[in-house]
């Protein structure tokens, strides 16, 4: 009985006992066995790769993080609004002519002190409103970082195919110059052509093989690529029947900006860290006010701890504390939060210049992109005709081999070019989307105009969810009228 016999029959035995699962590649491999099997391979489409990388990218876990500490300093915040309970609590030993008719050396107090703030100046209330303005501007942050890689995992996406589409170019350069070699090699022997011609067919062929080599490296380094942003196992096979696709959108330059001052993220966000600043300004402000509370306060004395043997008695009133001179303290906050608030405006408008400028950049290399695409089209068509007639020109002895060699780089330039037409297309559109700020998880637009009416950061929160279950469509037209989803099912 053989060794692999024997490995393939205590498998099943094992099995069938329950006591553990051995994949065939563990068995063999205890004892040794020459055997090399393939990585995992896991169907995958557009739409699931997005859903993968919202559940799986780092990226957005620090960003979820932030929004977690933006969230407790609001709870710090209102907390501070309401009562709270202090104790303070000595021990000293004691001595000297006052204290000898006393019993003890020893002495203890115990302070109990219910305090509420009454009037801080505006400071509690603006310092709320601040850290709510910093909330939303985390919630955005968060939907913006979603949205960056959305679009990452888009183009990454892209490239697979675009790397795939490579491959089969090449594939289809390598079976012509084989063929064309077999037609080289067969006039040669009958000595209608020079030996040069077959040196000469040898070394494109022997180039094309090269350049096969690196598109399949290229293609299996798009794959890893695109599995970190999935974050999935980088030598994870990807099979996907997706193919690069062209489909026509009606654009106006105009509607797609309009579109992006409304809903895009990180630019709501940059308006709330002005609105964030100028609470923090009247917060700096308070210490020009003074400060009103109201205090229960417990005192016990003694020498014993705890114990009510000397002073017990209680008082209740108001308290109230203004800072008249603080040697210029306050003023220097105000200084400060004022210049704070000029940075935060003029990163306001920083951030409505640079979504201008995206999306024409956008718009435009998406235009240009469409135009490569037919004329690309086009020159495929002409170089395959191009190709064939030289290749019967050849064969009948009437033109030379360098014009076939020529005829045939030219044919895989513009499939090559057509591809790469086709995945910058796509690409820029779906950059397009990403300078509009079409939504992932959140429509700013929505929540900013609750926030805005109700300043309730919950229910900003449930007017801008996005259901989960529809597919949020681009504000593009199609050719027809129709809207097309910015993540196709």
């Amino acid at each position: 009985m053989n060794t692999l016999y024997i490995v393939l029959l205590g498998g099943m035995v094992l099995k069938s006992l329950g006591i553990m699962r051995l994949s065939l590649a563990a068995m063999l491999s205890l004892y040794g066995a020459p055997f090399a099997f393939a990585a995992d391979t896991m169907d995958i489409n557009l739409q699931e790769s997005v859903r993968l990388a919202m559940e799986n990218n780092r990226t957005i876990k620090e960003s979820a993080a932030d929004l977690s500490a933006a969230e407790w300093n609001l709870k710090s915040a209102r907390r501070a609004t309401g009562v709270s309970l202090a104790w303070q609590g000595t021990a000293n030993r004691v001595g000297g002519n006052r204290y000898e008719s006393v019993d003890s050396n020893k002495s203890y107090t115990n302070n109990l002190t219910a305090s509420y703030p009454l009037y801080t100046g505006g400071k509690n209330e603006n310092t709320i409103d601040a850290r709510r303005y910093a909330t939303n501007a985390a919630d955005l942050t968060l939907e913006r970082t979603k949205q960056n890689i959305r679009y990452q995992t888009m183009q990454q996406y892209y490239r697979v195919l675009q790397t795939r589409n490579a491959i089969d170019v090449e594939e289809d350069s390598v079976r012509r110059l084989k063929v064309h070699l077999d037609n080289v090699n067969a006039q040669y022997r009958v000595g209608t052509v020079a030996k040069a011609d077959v040196l000469q067919s040898q070394v494109n062929l022997a180039n094309a093989e090269q350049n096969l080599v690196s598109a399949e490296a290229a293609y299996n380094v798009a794959q890893a690529s695109l599995n970190n942003l999935m974050g999935v196992p980088t030598a994870t096979k990807l099979n996907i029947k997706d193919d690069l696709r062209y489909n026509k959108y009606n654009l106006t330059e105009e509607a797609c900006r309009e579109y992006a001052l409304k809903n895009r993220p990180d630019y709501l966000a940059a308006l709330y860290s002005v609105k964030r600043a100028e609470a923090t300004m009247e917060v700096a402000k308070a210490g020009y006010r003074p400060t009103v509370s109201a205090q229960v306060v417990k005192y016990l004395q003694g020498t014993k701890a705890f114990k009510e043997d000397a002073d017990n008695y209680w008082t209740a009133g108001v308290s109230a504390n203004w800072n008249i001179f603080d040697n210029g303290v306050t003023i220097a906050n105000v200084e400060n939060a004022k210049a704070a608030l000029t940075k935060a405006k003029e990163t306001l408008a920083k951030s409505e210049e640079d979504i201008s400028l995206e999306v024409r950049q956008y718009y435009l290399n998406l235009l240009a992109a469409e135009k490569n695409i037919h004329t690309m089209k086009v020159a495929v068509e002409e170089a395959e005709e191009n190709y064939k007639i030289y290749q019967v020109r050849y064969s009948a002895g009437v033109d030379t081999n360098l014009n076939v060699m020529t005829a045939e780089e030219k044919l895989n330039s513009a499939r090559m070019n057509y591809y790469t037409a086709l995945y910058n297309y796509n690409t820029y559109k779906a950059a397009l989307d990403t300078a509009m700020g079409v939504p992932v998880d959140v429509s700013a637009y929505k929540y900013s105009a609750e926030e805005d009416k109700s300043h309730s950061l919950q229910k900003a929160r449930v007017a801008g969810a996005i259901d989960k279950d529809v597919v949020f469509e681009s504000p593009i037209k199609d050719e027809n009228g129709n809207t097309a989803p910015a993540v196709p099912k």
